[in-house]
């Protein structure tokens, strides 16, 4: 049987791009044939995909590979690197791994963002880290309600609001002051950004819940997903958020336990 593998590389870093041929004469050594277009990959469904860049490289091939149920493994050429599983430096001892079948995949929560208006879907996004509300220029300050399953439940006056999963909860959300959430954690995390109140605190909710944001106050603010596609919300139309049918999934190797990445991310405030 073919044995595939596919190459999401960040055509912006030099030093993924030098990497890429390395990774493809070693996979072809062996056998593999390597696919680096999209459309290849989708038609052939390699037996993973291996994105190099950092995380936001990460974000955008596990989203756009969960549709097709390929597993993603993640080479770090970021600065922090929450979620890429291996540093450049480990990668051909990581592969030789994954030829062993030494591996495991782990699945991750995903959302769905589907905006309205008169009760009509304009929009709808798949999104692996967060949707983000903000104020759009020199708008002043806005107020978002949430409402869970239809009832009115919490008020943010604020800058904006981050609704993200697990996995989001490492990006914009801890720059926040958003708590940082165990991926194995199935739930769905709300944190404002600079609240004008003292009551609009962070929220954790269950991932069955359905999330209704409206824009309650203010005329206008931008709605970002997973911080590559934005466009202006109006007052009068809601933002429904929910868990997505689909999973991303992504390699782990057991090298680094979350424990251990969260400690070496943050070491800068970790004491021994």
């Amino acid at each position: 049987m073919e044995r595939i593998v596919g190459l999401w590389r960040n055509m912006t870093k030099p030093e993924a791009l030098a990497l890429a041929p390395q990774i493809e004469d070693w996979f072809q050594a062996r056998g593999w044939t390597v696919l680096t277009e999209w459309e290849d990959i989708t038609r052939s469904k390699p037996d993973f995909l291996i994105s190099l860049g950092g995380d936001g490289t990460l974000l955008q091939a596990a989203r756009e590979a969960s549709s097709y149920k390929i597993p993603v493994l993640g080479v770090n050429f970021g600065r922090l690197g929450f979620l890429c599983e291996i540093e450049r430096e480990e990668v051909f001892r990581a592969l030789e791994q994954i030829l062993r079948e030494d591996f495991e995949i782990q699945e991750r929560l995903m959302l769905s963002a589907v905006i309205k208006q008169d009760g009509q879907d304009n929009i709808s996004q798949l999104v692996l880290n967060d949707v983000v509300f903000s104020r759009e220029g020199r708008e002043g300050l806005i107020t978002l309600q949430a409402n869970l399953s239809g009832e009115p439940t919490v008020s943010y006056p604020a800058d904006g609001l981050i609704v993200s999963t697990p996995t989001g909860s490492t990006a914009y959300s801890l720059s926040a002051g958003g708590p940082i959430i165990s991926p194995n954690v199935q739930a769905i995390l709300l944190t404002p950004l600079a609240a004008h109140s003292l009551s609009a605190r962070p929220m954790l909710v269950s991932d069955e819940e359905e999330i209704q944001i409206l824009l309650a106050n203010g005329e206008k603010c931008m709605v970002t997903f997973d911080g590559r596609q934005s466009i202006v919300l109006h007052a009068g139309q809601t933002v429904i958020i929910k868990t997505a049918p689909i999973k991303a999934l992504l390699i782990r190797l057991g090298a680094r336990s979350f424990p251990q990445v969260v400690r070496e991310k943050l070491r800068d405030r970790w004491h021994e």
